[in-house]
């Protein structure tokens, strides 16, 4: 697969969104009985869209009313949220300040530390409007708050990184176990970001519930242009969904993948699950 684009090199030609377009079927299906739902673990969704969990989109307010009208927002655990008693106060002030002193007030935001009773609090607050409550941390702090949070009464918990893989190799630190984490948890893990057919197979075996496929298609994230970073989403789709499809071949087991990032249009979403997402993000 691919060709060669210079001695020993050889690329593949990848797709994005714009560069393909859905074909028209054979028959027409009233728009009101289809199901889109998806599921993960026990918790089944009839919106097959997430919230990301990022300060400027998901608080609890919003996750209250996501819930409700059927899809899933998840929250940031080592955001605003946790750090402060009323966050909308702080999420006010950046939205007022002028782009001079807005990127020095968003880093001052987050130098206070992050309370951990803030954490059980805001998953307590998502749990008693009778929602899903979906948190996230970095692999870093999983361990740690996922525990917290598992014991608050969190039904998924998310690890989110830029690039996820299971093996991860350093002789400064300690790495993070997900195998391990992953059995130790009772609720359903999703893991993120992956964008190839192996990756996501070995992020499967580990026993993960979720995967979020995108690796710096997002309108806020730079590692294209920072690290160089990613596949084009259609192609990163269909790979991922071809290792979930053969994992639950063999297996049984059926881990739904969530397209996250990319689609600036509704035609984007058609596009995503026609390429075998569960769900978009």
């Amino acid at each position: 697969m691919g060709m060669w684009i210079g001695r020993n090199r050889k690329a593949r030609v990848t797709y994005g969104f714009d560069e393909i377009a859905l074909v028209p079927g054979e028959v027409t299906i009233n728009p009101n009985e289809v199901n889109c739902h998806f599921s993960i673990g026990k918790h089944t969704f009839q919106v097959p869209i997430l919230a990301s969990a990022m300060d400027g989109v998901v608080d609890v307010k919003f996750a209250v009313a996501m819930g409700k009208m059927g899809g899933l927002a998840v929250l940031n655990l080592e955001g605003v949220q946790t750090r402060y008693e009323n966050p909308a106060s702080v999420l006010e002030q950046i939205a007022k300040a002028d782009k001079e002193a807005c990127t020095h007030l968003i880093q001052k935001m987050y130098i206070p530390p992050i309370r951990e009773e803030l954490i059980a609090k805001r998953i307590k607050e998502m749990k008693k409007a009778g929602i899903v409550a979906a948190v996230s941390a970095i692999p870093q702090k999983a361990e740690k708050y996922g525990a917290i949070a598992q014991k608050a009464g969190a039904d998924i918990f998310v690890i989110q990184s830029t690039v996820s893989t299971v093996r991860h190799v350093s002789s400064e630190y300690k790495t993070f176990d997900l195998a391990k984490f992953c059995k130790t948890m009772k609720i359903p893990v999703l893991v993120g970001n992956a964008v190839t057919y192996g990756v996501s197979l070995e992020l499967m075996q580990a026993g993960i519930s979720g995967l979020l496929v995108g690796v710096g298609p997002g309108a806020a994230c730079t590692t294209r242009g920072v690290l160089g970073l990613g596949v084009p989403q259609v192609t990163a789709t269909v790979d991922c969904a071809a290792a979930r499809d053969a994992y639950h071949k063999k297996t049984g087991r059926y881990v739904p993948i969530i397209t996250d990032g990319g689609m600036n249009k509704g035609g984007d979403i058609c596009k995503a699950f026609a390429c075998g997402a569960d769900a978009v993000m």
